[in-house]
């Protein structure tokens, strides 16, 4: 029953987090068509449009305002918790992409650069640097969901969550260095700015070094199940011995 209702709630997240992506997906038709910007790398990729710019950015916030709520809702730790957020973050992000296709032909390929985020400053990076964060996500939070217990705890160790938020703090300027090189330059400079290269060595080391609690969860994962299936056949030895 316990391991039933994980499985319902997982899929519950799931299907609002592929919803929600369908919801971004279409706004972001909606928003790219108005500007002229259905492929966001070509000149001029931020136009002034009145009334969008600030609009878009709390959009921003509250599509994490609606996942970390999702998250709160279904979990019953505040590990689980945190877990269905990263797990929703996750689907989200990989199902946006994969909607947009259809929607708007784009992307054409994982290399096509996109906008992906606005706050602080505009990130940029290509659509597969992105994704394979979120793939992480998916799993690390996937992991924890099944894992954790009120009696016994399934979480990273500090060590490698310290490497994980380094990691996330390299990805953040491997998506941001083109943006901060501009940004003494004023807001037309950065509205007007392409990227033309991508840090890849960089943003390996940070994805590595963001994989290493989804590497921990795993192993402890499968460290776990092999414990449990030693315990049962101890058990049913015991049992039928007596």
């Amino acid at each position: 029953m316990h391991s039933e209702n994980r499985w319902g709630r997982w899929l519950v997240v799931v299907f609002y987090a592929v919803a929600m992506a369908w919801v971004e997906s279409a706004v972001v038709l909606y928003l790219r068509t108005l500007v002229n910007r259905l492929d966001p790398y070509q000149p001029h990729p931020l136009p002034l449009a009145d009334g969008l710019g600030g609009a878009e950015l709390i959009r921003e916030i509250a599509t994490l305002i609606m996942l970390a709520t999702v998250g709160w809702l279904a979990g019953r730790t505040w590990r689980s918790r945190v877990a269905y957020a990263v797990l929703a973050f996750g689907v989200w992000d990989i199902a946006y992409y994969l909607f947009l296709r259809p929607l708007t032909d784009w992307p054409r390929s994982l290399l096509d650069w996109d906008i992906l985020f606005l706050l602080p400053l505009p990130w940029w990076g290509p659509v597969i640097a992105p994704a394979s964060i979120a793939l992480l996500m998916l799993l690390g939070g996937s992991l924890v969901v099944f894992g954790d217990r009120v009696e016994r705890p399934f979480w990273p160790g500090r060590t490698t969550l310290a490497l994980s938020f380094t990691g996330g703090l390299l990805a953040l300027y491997a998506f941001m260095a083109g943006s901060l090189r501009v940004a003494g330059q004023g807001e037309q400079a950065l509205r007007e700015f392409l990227p033309t290269e991508f840090n890849w060595p960089l943003f390996l080391v940070a994805w590595a070094l963001m994989a290493t609690p989804v590497i921990e969860l795993a192993v402890e994962w499968v460290r776990r199940r092999q414990s449990e299936t030693l315990d049962e056949s101890a058990t049913k030895l015991a049992s039928t011995s007596t």
